[in-house]
C-alpha cells in the first residue's frame, strides 16, 4: 500500500506541473497589466514598480523565477493587497473556506446516500420518482441560480437567515452558502447511491444472503451498502473538486470572508501572485483528495487491494 502511494505522488507532481504551467502563461498572455489602473503613474514610477516584482523580466524567466519560489512553499506577495504574502491571505481564507467545503461533502455523501438508497429499496415507487425528480432538478440548477433563489425565499421573504455576511463565523450565517454548495452534490450521489444499490440489490451474493435467513437490515448495511458505496468514493474526488471550485462564485455571492473571496478579488485587479497562489493551492488539494479518495476505494474493494 505505501509503495501505491508513492507511486500515486509521484504521478501526480507532472498534473500539478501542467496546472501551473498552463495557468502562468494564460493569465499573463491575457492583454492588460496589474498597474493599469493606475493611470496617472510616472512613468520612471511604473518601471520601478514593473522591476520590483520582476515583471520588466522576459517572460520564461518570470515563468523559472515563480517555480524556483514554488519549491519552498513561497506563493509571492500580493500586488494588490499591500504588506501581505499571498500565503498569509490563504492562510487567512483557509478556515472559512474549508468549513463550508467540508461541511458540504458530509452533508452530500450523507443525504445523497440516503435518498439513493431510499429510492433503491422503493424501486418505480412515488418516493423513487420523487427523490430522482429533486435530484434531476439538483442537478439541472447551478450554484450562481440556487443561490439567489435561497436567498430570496429563506433570507428575504421568510426572514429565516442571513442573506449574506460571514457573522463571525456563526452558523446562521453558513446555513445558505452549506446548502447553495452540497445541493448539487447531494443530488449526483443520490442518483450515482440509487443506480448502484439497485444493481448490488439483485447481484447473486445478495440473494444468497437472503437464503440463509439473514434479516433485511443485516443484508442491507453489512452487504448491501459496503458494495453500493463503491461508485460513491470514487465520485468523492470529482465531488470534491466541484465544490472547491463553486466556492469561488458561491463566497462571492454570500461574501464569505474564504479563498475565493481573494481569487475573485485577484482576477480583478490582475494579481497574478494571488491568482496563480489560489489556482496551485486548490490544484494541490484536489490531487490530494483524490489520492485519499484512491486509498479508501482499495480498502473497499477487495479485488483491486489483491491486485496491488
Amino acid at each position: 500500500m505505501i509503495s501505491y502511494i508513492v507511486r500515486r505522488t509521484l504521478s501526480a507532481i507532472p498534473t500539478l506541473f501542467i496546472v501551473i504551467t498552463v495557468s502562468f502563461f494564460i493569465m499573463r498572455l491575457a492583454p492588460g497589466g496589474p498597474f493599469d489602473r493606475e493611470r496617472n503613474l510616472p512613468p520612471e514610477i511604473e518601471a520601478n514598480m514593473l522591476r520590483a516584482y520582476n515583471l520588466d523580466k522576459p517572460l520564461a524567466l518570470q515563468y523559472v523565477h515563480y517555480v524556483e519560489r514554488l519549491l519552498v512553499f513561497d506563493f509571492g506577495p500580493s500586488y494588490m493587497v499591500r504588506d501581505f504574502t499571498v500565503r498569509d491571505l490563504i492562510l487567512d481564507g483557509l478556515p472559512a473556506s474549508m468549513q463550508l467545503g467540508g461541511t458540504a461533502i458530509a452533508l452530500a455523501l450523507v443525504f445523497g446516500v440516503l435518498f439513493g438508497a431510499l429510492a433503491a429499496l422503493r424501486q418505480n415507487s412515488a418516493t423513487d420518482y420523487t427523490v430522482m425528480g429533486v435530484a434531476m432538478t439538483g442537478i439541472a440548477i447551478p450554484n450562481f441560480v440556487m443561490a439567489p433563489i435561497l436567498t430570496l425565499v429563506f433570507g428575504v421573504y421568510l426572514s429565516w437567515l442571513p442573506v449574506a455576511g460571514w457573522g463571525g463565523g456563526a452558523w446562521i450565517n453558513k446555513v445558505l452558502p452549506i446548502v447553495t454548495l452540497a445541493l448539487p452534490q447531494v443530488a449526483y450521489i443520490a442518483r450515482l447511491s440509487r443506480g448502484s444499490m439497485i444493481e448490488v440489490l439483485h447481484s447473486n451474493y445478495i440473494r444468497t444472503a437472503h437464503a440463509k435467513g439473514l434479516g433485511g437490515r443485516i443484508v442491507l448495511f453489512r452487504h448491501a451498502l459496503k458494495g453500493a458505496l463503491l461508485p460513491v468514493v470514487s465520485y468523492l474526488g470529482p465531488a470534491t473538486a466541484a465544490i472547491m471550485t463553486g466556492s469561488v462564485v458561491v463566497e462571492t455571492i454570500f461574501e464569505v470572508p474564504g479563498i475565493g473571496r481573494y481569487f475573485v478579488q485577484g482576477a480583478l485587479n490582475r494579481d497574478y501572485p494571488l491568482v496563480m497562489g489560489v489556482v496551485v493551492f486548490y490544484a494541490a488539494l484536489i490531487i490530494v483528495l483524490n489520492l485519499l479518495v484512491d486509498v479508501i476505494y482499495s480498502f473497499l474493494d477487495p479485488k483491486l487491494r489483491a491486485k496491488k
